[in-house]
């Protein structure tokens, strides 16, 4: 028989799991890109030109526009439709500029004019530049005021050369903040792409940069983020942080590292005197750490920075930091979420320097007369404002901060450990954004991860603080693109509730909850566990913690356990409101396989089989053997015997809530009444009309193959079948003859449709040629 469980295994992807064990990390429902057209939870924007080549989208709130930069052009996207009421800006490099950049070497497929930069620059303007085929550029794009029709307009008399706004290459990090009206670049700032900075320019401040080629500012970095977070009222105190990873300067083993950092300049540095003329003054940085603990207090490190998103709170000055790391380690690639507090980064750069007296010495921790003012500290009232600028330091304090770039103590994550952990080399993940979701049973971070597959993780994390425990609940995993393309830029709208998702070929807008799809039944809404959504009474809708959204008193939500019993108790289980167990009658062939399928909706619930025998009201729970396996999509049987008729009762248990979801009446047919019908088959056909050529070479197999592989399949997919015999093995001539309509196998009572299987009037040939 093995011969017919091969194409069964190949069509279904069958894997077999003992007693089913389900891992609750894996995602509770997973949404496919057809199902979420069919919920109208999406949008997808494909340039008219074919391509896109994405690298930027900036969202902006304020205009209600998604502004996207790729190759050569750039997109204004309704935030309320991106595939609809579309700008567009045609911004090639000249001719000139190309012509340079195929002299100087580069390949054609870089000598375009790839945007980098979008920032908001005023009410009316936007900021835009681009790589200029190897030659940066910048310009203005004219918006207008929001409460005008919508303008998308290139400003040709304000384009200018964009060196240290912009990168020469398009595939160079970039990161980029507009504040107080001055830019913050963290780029590569030259053609090779040796010279990476952290570049001011643009305001009345003078440009002011990082030091060339000095490995203790930055050492080959990946840049990944940049932000002004004010640490008081004092906007002079204001300071810019900026993410990134570089090849670690403090290993001493030889071993070149990567390490993850938290980089900080007060944003009114203005340089210092001689050698610190235009050069940042206040610059320091910290080590980023994400790690779990292990055994012996040996740790697993993440030290990869994939991206950071800074959630905003109701305190401005203390907004949460949410990274995303990955593994450096050649044994295996893991992906981890630490959460930061601002808290603890400002406790770091306020904490002792790192120091090394030579390069024979370890690193350790500076324990000399630190000057003053403290170097990194900002020239304001905060820090006694006896300084006016950081031209007035003094040379002590300026070379000091020269010279002690590192602090000496790492920034650690909230719980000391991460908030989710992937390491099962399903996908990568590359992006991630955060929304703060506020639930009955208090504030819920939803984190939306996207991955290289095209696909979004929805995630909750629940942290217990008696067991010092992290419970992740993926909630969803969304195909948001039709094809496995990676996920390069994700942007949230927490104002309209969406997703707005980037691919090098469109841009895809997403709702980031539908609580209809849950189900019609307060258990079905409770055992979700999504903090957007509650079971009002009628049905599982938005939650909303107060106000003239809620307009049923009537509530059920539990985001922490998910306890369906309790939540809903006084709810009809068995009636209406909850989903009514499907029932079905299968036939099976005696000594032949056949698969009772069921697969509930969640993928985190427990499946557990029973059988109640004929004539018995006791139901017992299947035994699972050789001949009997559980599989993903229901309950297999090898070969069957008669004993095994019975109705079947497929369970699934989730958070202690039980529900049979589908009863399947199993009958067998007796194998010597199917062999008298094949045998009278047999008497009225002749070897010229056999269903397949005669003359073939192929050596004919027994009647049973063609049998069980219909029955493996299903009859209600008799015609697909059907269709790949003849095609494959069949004349055409004979193919016509062959037609039959899988409604007769499909339709009438289970008593009619039993008749038919012995029925004459319903025939199959008994033979098969095939390999």
């Amino acid at each position: 028989m093995a011969h017919t469980l091969i194409p069964l295994f190949l069509i279904y992807g069958l894997h077999f799991t003992g007693a089913l064990a389900v891992d609750t990390r894996q995602p509770r429902l997973r949404l496919s890109y057809k199902e979420l057209w069919d919920l109208n939870r999406t949008s997808v924007f494909h340039s008219p030109f074919g391509f896109l080549d994405l690298r930027i989208m900036h969202l902006d709130e304020y205009q209600e526009r998604l502004f996207v930069g790729g190759k050569d052009l750039l997109y204004s996207l309704s935030l309320e439709q991106v595939s609809e009421n579309y700008r567009e800006i045609h911004w090639p490099s000249t001719e000139q500029q190309i012509d340079d950049c195929y002299r100087k070497g580069r390949e054609p497929s870089e000598c375009s004019n790839f945007i980098r930069v979008i920032q908001h620059y005023n009410r009316t303007h936007l900021l835009a530049c681009g790589t200029g085929a190897f030659d940066p550029i910048c310009a203005f794009l004219r918006v207008g005021l929001r409460s005008q029709e919508h303008i998308f307009q290139l400003e040709p008399q304000k384009v200018e050369r964009g060196r240290g706004r912009c990168p020469y290459d398009p595939d160079s990090s970039i990161v980029s903040t507009f504040t107080g009206g001055e830019l913050f670049v963290g780029l590569y700032n030259d053609f090779w792409g040796r010279d990476a900075t952290l570049f001011r320019s643009m305001g009345h401040l003078p440009h002011i940069r990082t030091e060339h080629d000095d490995d203790r500012i930055l050492k080959e970095p990946k840049f990944v983020g940049s932000y002004m977070i004010p640490d008081n009222e004092d906007k002079d105190d204001n300071k810019i942080y900026l993410f990134f990873t570089e090849k670690a300067m403090e290993e001493d083993n030889g071993v070149q590292a990567i390490y993850s950092r938290v980089g900080r300049v007060c944003a009114n540095d203005i340089g210092g005197q001689r050698m610190m003329v235009n050069k940042w003054t206040t610059f320091l940085k910290a080590r980023l750490t994400c790690s779990v603990p292990g055994p012996n207090g040996i740790d697993t490190y993440f030290d990869e920075l994939e991206d950071v998103f800074l959630l905003h709170t109701r305190d401005s000055k203390n907004p949460e930091i949410f990274a995303l790391f990955s593994t450096t380690s050649n044994i295996f690639k893991g992906y981890a979420v630490c959460v930061y507090h601002m808290a603890q980064i400002r406790e770091a750069f306020n904490g002792p320097y790192a120091h090394k007296e030579g390069p024979n010495y370890h690193w350790s921790m500076y324990e000399g007369k630190v000057p003053y003012p403290r170097p990194g500290t900002c020239a304001s009232k905060v820090n006694g404002g006896h300084y006016g600028t950081t031209k007035d330091y003094p040379d002590e304090a300026l070379r000091f901060a020269r010279s002690h770039p590192l602090m000496y103590k790492s920034i650690r994550p909230v719980h000391r450990k991460p908030i989710l952990v992937k390491a099962d080399g399903k996908y990568k993940l590359n992006q991630i954004v955060v929304d703060r979701v506020e639930a009955e049973d208090g504030p819920y971070n939803v984190v939306f991860i996207g991955t290289d597959k095209g696909t979004v993780l929805k995630v909750i994390t629940i942290y217990n603080q008696d067991t010092e425990t992290m419970e992740e609940v993926i909630l969803e995993e969304l195909q948001v693109f039709k094809d496995p393309v990676p996920i390069i830029s994700m942007e949230i709208s927490t104002k309209r509730q969406q997703l707005y998702i980037g691919s090098e070929f469109s841009i895809a807008q997403v709702k980031i909850h539908h609580c209809e799809m849950y189900g019609s039944a307060c258990a079905d809404c409770c055992l979700a566990r999504d903090p957007y959504c509650a079971w009002d009474g009628i049905s599982c809708s938005r939650y909303y913690p107060s106000g003239a959204h809620n307009k049923r008193r009537f509530r059920r939500q539990d985001v922490r356990h998910g306890n369906a019993v309790q939540q809903c108790f006084g709810q009809q289980f068995n009636g209406e409101t909850l989903e009514k167990t499907e029932e079905q009658i299968v036939y099976g062939i005696e000594h032949n396989s056949t698969l009772l399928e069921c697969m509930p909706r969640s993928l985190q619930s427990k499946v557990v089989w029973f059988v109640q025998k004929p004539h018995e009201t006791r139901k017992e729970e299947i035994k699972t053997d050789e001949r009997v396996i559980k599989t993903d999509y229901g309950l297999l049987f090898l070969k069957l015997h008669r004993a095994d008729a019975g109705v079947y009762f497929c369970q699934t248990v989730e958070n202690t809530f039980v529900h049979t979801i589908r009863k399947i009446s199993l009958e067998i047919v007796e194998e010597d009444r199917v062999d008298e019908m094949f045998h009278k088959e047999e008497e009225e056909e002749t070897v010229q009309k056999m269903p397949c050529p005669a003359q073939t070479n192929i050596p004919q197999v027994s009647k049973s193959w063609y049998k069980e592989f219909l029955q493996l399949i299903g009859y209600s997919n008799f015609q697909k079948v059907e269709e790949y015999c003849e095609r494959v093995w069949c004349t055409d001539k004979r193919r016509k003859r062959l037609k039959l309509s899988p409604n007769k196998w499909k339709y009438g009572n289970p008593q009619e449709r039993k008749a038919r299987v012995k029925s004459e009037h319903y025939r199959m040939p008994r033979h098969i040629s095939g390999p």
